[in-house]
């Protein structure tokens, strides 16, 4: 079945579902930092890095990253989340490396670089809960290179994949079929000339424990929903279930990422070796990862799932959010703080220490790393002002102070953006001063 075919399916015989919003956001930043992972440090690889700019090496959980952001390169205005992937190297017959642009997806306009970012509801109508604050998750290895174990008809394993564009058309047969299906898909990175680009999808997982917010791993805390998968339709318009250690449905995160490597056919090596190659050193994709870090303003998004109804998720479609235009998403930027280079030249070898590691044994760190580890000194974050009109629609939207009846012995105060309540919480339920305790669900509470 055909991806157009098939949401048009879903319009047809859902017209109730809350189906999508899909937005580009414009690159942010390129360098080798991972906030997430690496909090305070010089991360192992580069990532390629969208969205507001209060974006810098530490993130701290306690900071509310939407009120300190000034800008976003993202079309919505309140959302100041950030969100980061490896980035894609080419290597040259004489060993060097040079950075494989991003260029626009389809139906997003003129960002520079950058992704395109969904937030899927199921198209049964089934209610989800928009992130917490200080909310924070990642999907995928960058350590693997083989295909990870899992059950071949699980969502999962459906969540990572490429699309090898032989055109360029929106409605051309290699870009026909949902995301990670079809002929043109597969898990590996394409080791083949694609004329049109090649497609990174990112699928997160969307079934929260309804405590953790960032466990230590960044991940435990979130699942994928179940079901076996119809390889006609794959996981974007699957509604599934969560399990039961993970009841809370939270929207489908999904990156699409348009790799620019038609650019580099006529320079493909001879012995039919693969010239693609993750900013790991991953050259079979199968380590491809990538991190969020939620940062929308108050309620926006929740009124965004509940609110807008296309199929096909256009920006003007929502307007309960506020657009901005391509110049003010291009204009907003940080600057790098690690003094290195990662793009715009040759390189004589991947930043970090990332020697290519072909697989199937798991990647390992390379010993006694000379790669620079320290940061220089930026500038604050700025954002080139233009002259721009915007259009919102008031929405009026509501939340439930709660007066908590203490469930267990009263503890210390917790902190601004912590868990304060919720079924089967034995912890505090007093908040700092200035803070309230807030029911986001019957699993969660929070100090806001």
């Amino acid at each position: 079945m055909h991806w157009q075919s098939l949401a048009a399916f879903v319009a047809l015989v859902l017209p109730g579902a809350n189906a999508l919003i899909r937005f580009p956001c414009a690159q942010l930043v390129t360098e080798r930092l991972d906030p997430l992972v690496d909090p305070g440090r010089v991360s192992a690889h580069v990532h390629q890095v969208i969205g507001g700019n209060a974006f810098n090496i530490t993130m701290d959980e306690t900071n509310d990253i939407n009120k300190i952001a000034t800008c976003t390169s993202c079309k919505f205005k309140e959302n100041k989340s950030n969100y980061w992937t490896a980035v894609m190297y080419f290597k040259h017959t004489n060993g060097t490396f040079t950075r494989v642009p991003q260029k626009p997806n389809h139906l997003t306009g003129s960002p520079n670089g950058g992704m395109t970012v969904y937030y899927i509801n199921p198209p049964k109508g089934t209610k989800v809960t928009q992130f917490p604050k200080g909310f924070r998750m990642i999907t995928g290895n960058p350590m693997l290179r083989a295909r990870k174990a899992v059950d071949t008809t699980s969502p999962e394993a459906f969540s990572l994949s490429f699309r090898c564009w032989e055109t360029t058309g929106f409605t051309d047969a290699s870009n026909s079929s949902p995301p990670g299906v079809g002929r043109y898909d597969t898990v590996n990175l394409p080791n083949k000339k694609c004329n049109g680009g090649i497609r990174a999808n990112i699928f997160f997982p969307s079934c929260w424990n309804g405590k953790d917010l960032n466990p230590p791993d960044h991940s435990s805390h979130m699942a994928f929903f179940q079901g076996r998968v119809d390889t006609n339709a794959g996981i974007i318009l699957m509604n599934g279930n969560c399990p039961s250690t993970h009841p809370v449905r939270m929207p489908l995160l999904f990156f699409e990422t348009a790799w620019d490597t038609a650019k580099f056919n006529d320079q493909w090596p001879t012995d039919g070796s693969q010239p693609f190659v993750l900013s790991m050193g991953d050259p079979t994709g199968y380590g491809q990862h990538g991190d969020y870090v939620f940062g929308w303003e108050g309620n926006a998004l929740q009124t965004a799932m509940d609110n807008c109804f296309d199929t096909l998720g256009l920006p003007d479609s929502c307007k309960q959010l506020t657009q901005q235009s391509d110049a003010d998403m291009n204009n907003c930027r940080v600057n790098t703080v690690v003094n290195e280079r990662v793009e715009d030249s040759f390189l004589s070898a991947l930043p970090g220490c990332n020697p290519i590691q072909n697989g199937p044994n798991p990647a390992t760190m390379a010993a006694g790393c000379g790669a620079i580890s320290t940061t220089g000194t930026g500038a604050a974050p700025t954002q080139t002002q233009t002259q721009t009109t915007t259009t919102q629609t008031q929405s009026t939207t509501t939340t439930t102070t709660v007066v908590q009846q203490p469930t267990a012995p009263a503890g210390p105060a917790v902190p601004k953006y912590g868990q304060c309540g919720g079924n089967g919480w034995t912890g505090s339920t007093t908040c700092v001063s200035g803070s309230t305790c807030t029911k986001l669900n019957d699993w969660y509470s929070q100090c806001t």
